[in-house]
């Protein structure tokens, strides 16, 4: 009986590691995800500088055009 019961807690252990293990697999991929999600955060900003700027342009190069 003790040894069915000291088997039961070794399989519990094993499975409590592995949902550890697989835990900490899930919170990387999350961390890789989110950094992801902050670079292309920073290019669409980037990006939209970049718009806003050569829309700029534009308007005072017709701006001009009509003067």
């Amino acid at each position: 009986m003790i040894n069915e019961y000291k088997e039961q807690v070794r399989i519990l252990k094993q499975e409590v590691a592995e949902l550890q293990d697989a835990g900490k697999s899930k919170d990387s991929a999350n961390k890789r995800c989110l950094q992801k999600l902050e670079h292309s955060q920073q290019d669409l900003d980037q990006a939209n500088k970049k718009i806003t700027e050569l829309e700029d342009q534009l308007h005072k190069i017709n701006k001009k055009d009509n003067e």
